[in-house]
């Protein structure tokens, strides 16, 4: 394991607005997220949890604290070193897809890649290993309106691993998927767990959750719950049951 974390959250705060209209969406969050785990951060609307994924997504900036990824410290960094380090150390998934619509899943998927000036054939390939990754070879030149929302996700997963980032941030991942998509979906998560990959998910369900090693709970902006449930460096609780 490597000495250095993937995430180090250090007293973080948060705090938005002036006077009585003041709010502390974060009260001094400290985490670490060593490489090979899988977190789940759970609270309910207003916990925080949202404001602390804007945070370790490079999307938001904390107002006191400090956060380190991979060692590099961001509030040192600039907009245009932010956006580099979003491209290269954070693959993201959302609860909304975000998929280009008049964009084959190929297409969506090699986006991050042409945005870090990755070449055109070296792009392709390591899109197409990515949603060979995910299940979906056979949907490649498909559009968004031609899949499932499941698939659309899985395409979404495959967009935030084609970088080979640090970190795989996924915010209510299954929030919009039917009972089917959202059992593929967390397979999927589960086998790349399993591999080794680092993984911080943002949910509210305790079902979702029940997949992650490693389970903290959020509350008026604290954590109040940092539970493990299975090794860093072993798979994830329901792995044994995932169908290959």
């Amino acid at each position: 394991m490597s000495l250095v974390p993937v995430l180090d959250v250090r007293g973080v705060t948060k705090v938005y607005g002036q006077g009585d209209a003041t709010v502390h969406a974060l009260r001094g969050v400290s985490l670490t997220v060593d490489r090979g785990d899988y977190v789940a951060i759970m609270g309910a609307s207003g916990s925080g949890k949202s404001t602390l994924m804007n945070i370790l997504g490079c999307l938001d900036v904390p107002s006191g604290g400090s956060y380190l990824i991979d060692g590099t410290d961001v509030g040192a960094l600039g907009d245009r070193q932010l956006a580099i380090l979003r491209n290269r150390k954070i693959g993201f998934v959302f609860q909304s897809f975000n998929l280009i619509p008049r964009m084959s899943a190929l297409a969506n998927v090699e986006l991050p890649l042409a945005y870090g000036g990755v070449g055109a054939g070296v792009r392709r390939r390591r899109a197409l290993a990515a949603l060979d990754q995910v299940g979906l070879s056979d949907r490649v030149h498909h559009d968004p309106n031609e899949l499932s929302g499941g698939q659309q996700q899985r395409v979404a997963v495959a967009r935030a691993l084609v970088t080979a980032p640090s970190l795989l941030l996924a915010d209510e991942p299954t929030g919009n998927l039917d009972t089917k998509s959202t059992t593929d979906v967390l397979q999927i998560l589960d086998r790349l767990s399993a591999a080794g990959r680092t993984i911080v998910l943002i949910t509210h369900e305790d079902d979702v959750a029940g997949h992650a090693k490693r389970v903290i709970r959020l509350v008026d902006g604290q954590i109040i719950e940092d539970h493990r449930q299975a090794p860093v460096d072993g798979p994830p609780p329901r792995f044994l049951g995932v169908a290959s």
